[in-house]
């Protein structure tokens, strides 16, 4: 055997092994190329993931403000308290104990937090948006495995106010509806992290080693909104929706009528911002009988889906008599008519095959189309939309902006509805132009009267000023918008003397304010299906009528407290918006000289003067006087110091001690303004004329409607009385 066998058998081992080495270290070089290159950054991120505690830092929402920086929503900073559950499992703490410990601090269920805290997770939420106190009881405890990380809670600081405006966040402070919802990528901002090492037991690292990135903050959001005009707006709309029973709702809008600024939006009822998915107790109790749980979670949904509803943006109706302004531009801008254009009114018109009926059954006789607007009489406006004609009528339908949404700020906005051309004929005409058929907004209908009280100017009516950092500097404005030029300025100012002559002495006498020039219109619509007896009650109002200014509309959805033309319920409640506003804003009153000899003065102070000097002062303010006593100085009097009363009404002056004489107040409802009057007198007693009374037109067809102090009520001689007059012949 040659010596070369064993030295070949010994390279080819080497060799083998050589082979296998290099094979294993190419297949190691394949992996680690696979580690390395192809899966590195996916095996990064675990153990990125597997070594770190990543957790969110809340970003604050910007706030909303008014249009004079009053705060409406702001966030403020709250706390989330976490459970690493395997964490808390590792270390074999007891979870009942920790659970019972933090129960009573979070005021949550021990059995509810020991769930939570046996799952196998790293992570779990036990409550979110908790305060500082809360926060620093469960800091101060120490507990392994609970966390607490930093968050925000949404703020409304008036509750109820301007609900349906603002909207509301959810649990993930996300924005669910009205502005917060809407300028969502606006308001929310970026979340900031704080990012923790962790060690094998999952557990975080002794030298608590934090990158932390903070949030940015959202972008805040000034509205064009006036809290106080929307406190004025809110206030009275209420009371009618209480006082007249309103079935489905009710809303109002006030706008500025030269920029199509919204000053004011409300609707009733509404809901807490800070409590938005509370049903009120009787819905509550409803709900509660349901036993199905299915059925009982579609119903509380569709119940919160109504109180979040936006009425005066999301709901369509038919607008009645209000549409007739509309109605009267187009034949004005036409040339058709004019305000001394003559119609006959015998109490109903047949058209086609239809007899349709005034609202003044009778019949208002001869008159002229002012005093057809005066008198909301439907036969005449039949006669005009006639005058107008099917193509144009719906030319200037769709001018005016009743076929479109106007792009405003908030969501859900609805179309108006007219007829198709299948169905538009000759009596479909006729009852259009007195508005019942075609469907509007109350925001269209804002808008379009208010194009016929700016000088003809379609303006897009808009929520949203400007917004604005937390230095208070202007990133985006909102500038008026006028959509359309849809009537003359003639046209406008023929219109605005009518419905002014509407309100001193026709139908909308209800919303007539002293020293105020206000232009308005009545609206009575039956809905559908007719003959149910609902009806929707509406008036539109804006002043002053010769430079207007604001605009306000007011919607009662089916009042059932006996009375519905809206002449009648709506009309007092615009007044009184109305007046409110235009006192807060600063605008002048423009008395007639009848207003002038009628005008509310200041009793003076005339304790401690002679009676000959009490006298004078007296007269010098137009009031006259009476004394009860026998000596020669006043020491007290009646009505007190401050109080207003109308001119040439009485002050007891008394010139001894307790001769003070006590009346009791008569009931002077359902009396005429002469009645009323004179039966206070008889009790010793002034009155303050408010609503039609006012107007200086004293007939039977203005009565007392309301009173303070109430009827029965013991006050001493002098009192005034408080009384509120109503006109009746309305639509």
């Amino acid at each position: 055997m040659s010596q070369s066998a064993p030295k070949r058998k010994l390279r080819i081992r080497i060799l083998c092994v050589f082979i296998a080495f290099a094979s294993l270290l190419s297949l190691l070089g394949v992996r680690l190329v696979f580690l390395q290159i192809i899966d590195g950054s996916e095996l990064h991120k675990k153990a990125v993931e597997q070594q770190t505690r990543d957790s969110l830092v809340a970003s604050h929402r910007g706030a909303i403000y008014d249009r004079n920086k009053k705060m409406l929503a702001q966030s403020s900073v709250a706390h989330t308290i976490t459970a690493n559950p395997n964490e808390i499992q590792k270390a074999k703490k007891n979870i009942l104990e920790i659970a019972a410990t933090l129960a009573p601090i979070l005021e949550m269920d021990v059995n509810d937090i020991a769930a939570l805290l046996e799952k196998k997770t790293n992570h779990v939420t036990i409550k979110r948006r908790v305060e500082d106190d809360v926060a620093n009881a469960v800091r101060e405890l120490e507990l392994t495995g609970i966390y607490l990380q930093e968050d925000a809670k949404r703020y409304y600081p008036y509750g109820h106010f301007a609900s349906h405006i603002l909207g509301f966040v959810g649990y993930d402070n996300q924005g669910l509806g009205g502005i917060e919802m809407v300028y969502e990528d606006v308001l929310k901002g970026e979340p900031g992290r704080i990012i923790a090492l962790k060690n094998a037991l999952d557990t975080d690292m002794p030298f608590k080693d934090e990158t932390r990135i903070d949030p940015e903050n959202g972008t805040n959001v000034v509205l064009t909104i006036d809290e106080v005009v929307q406190h004025f707006t809110e206030k009275h709309l209420e009371e009618a929706y209480y006082e007249e029973k309103v079935l489905s709702g009710a809303c109002a809008i006030v706008t500025d009528v030269k920029t199509g600024e919204v000053l004011a939006m409300a609707t009733k009822s509404d809901f807490d911002l800070n409590e938005p998915f509370t049903l009120p107790e009787d819905i509550e109790a409803q709900l509660s009988e349901i036993d199905d749980d299915d059925e009982r979670t579609t119903a509380r949904s569709n119940a919160l889906q109504k109180m979040w509803r936006n009425k005066a943006v999301v709901d369509s109706y038919e607008p009645g008599s209000c549409f007739k302004i509309i109605t009267g531009c187009m034949a004005l801008e036409e040339g058709l008519i004019t305000p001394e254009t003559p119609f006959f009114c015998s109490g109903s018109k047949k058209v086609e095959n239809r007899t349709i009926n005034c609202s003044h059954h009778e019949g208002h006789g001869a008159q002229t189309f002012a005093d057809a607007v005066k008198n909301s009489c439907n036969p005449a406006f039949i006669d005009v939309g006639l005058l107008i004609g099917k193509e144009k009528f719906k030319e200037y339908y769709k001018a005016f902006g009743f076929m479109d949404v106007t792009g405003f700020d908030l969501p859900g906005e609805a179309s108006g509805i007219f007829y198709s051309d299948a169905n538009y004929n000759t009596v479909e005409l006729a009852t259009a132009s007195f508005g019942q058929g075609p469907v509007v907004t109350p925001l269209q209908l804002m808008a379009a009267v208010g194009a016929v009280a700016n000088g003809g100017k379609l303006m897009k009516p808009y929520l949203v000023k400007e917004l604005i950092d937390n230095d208070g500097n202007v990133l985006k404005k909102t500038e008026p918008t006028v959509v359309r030029q849809v009537i003359s300025q003639k046209t406008s100012e023929q219109m605005c003397a009518m419905l002014e002559n509407t309100v001193a002495n026709g139908t909308g006498q209800n919303a007539y304010i002293k020293g105020y020039r206000v232009a308005g219109k009545t609206g009575t619509s039956e809905k559908v299906p007719r003959g149910s007896n609902k009806y929707i009650s509406s008036f539109i109002a804006f002043a002053p009528a010769n430079d207007p200014k604001i605009a306000c509309l007011v919607v009662l959805d089916e009042p059932s407290n006996g009375q519905y033309y809206g002449g009648a319920i709506a009309a007092p409640v615009v007044g009184k918006i109305l007046e409110d506003t235009l006192r807060y804003m600063g605008v002048e009153p423009q008395y007639t000289e009848e207003e002038r000899q009628n005008l509310e003065v200041f009793v003076p102070d005339v304790k401690g003067l002679s009676i000959e000097n009490a006298g004078k002062n007296l007269r010098n303010e137009g009031l006259t006087y009476r004394i009860v006593g026998n000596g020669s100085t006043v020491l007290n009097q009646t009505p007190k110091t401050g109080s207003t009363l109308p001119t040439g009404s009485v002050v007891i002056l008394y010139t001894e001690e307790n001769v003070a004489k006590a009346t009791i107040v008569p009931d002077v409802r359902n009396l005429s303004l002469t009645e009323a009057q004179a039966r206070l007198v008889q009790h010793g007693l002034n009155m303050n004329i408010t609503g039609a009374g006012a107007t200086g037109n004293s007939s039977n067809l203005t009565v007392a409607n309301s009173q303070y102090p109430l009827p029965s009520a013991q006050v001493e001689e002098g009192t005034v009385v408080e009384v509120e007059f109503r006109y009746l012949d309305v639509d």
